[in-house]
């Protein structure tokens, strides 16, 4: 986020995505609701995705298969 938070933290965790975005600090533990509008205004840089990547898709739907 491009704001500090009152406790010092600059790290944040993505709990919930929706029209609204739940996130928890992850010096202090606070969980605070934004409007996705603002949220994504406020986004510096994303560190960590636990999104799965293309390659890891690929490599599943291939396992298995013998030529």
């Amino acid at each position: 986020m491009r704001k500090q938070h009152p406790c010092g933290g600059f790290q944040w965790e993505v709990m919930r995505v929706g029209a609204d975005f739940r996130i928890k600090c992850l010096t202090c533990g606070h969980q605070v609701m934004l409007p996705r509008v603002k949220f994504e205004k406020a986004v510096k840089k994303v560190i960590k995705s636990n999104a799965p990547s293309n390659d890891a898709q690929i490599n599943s739907d291939t396992e298995g298969e013998e030529n």
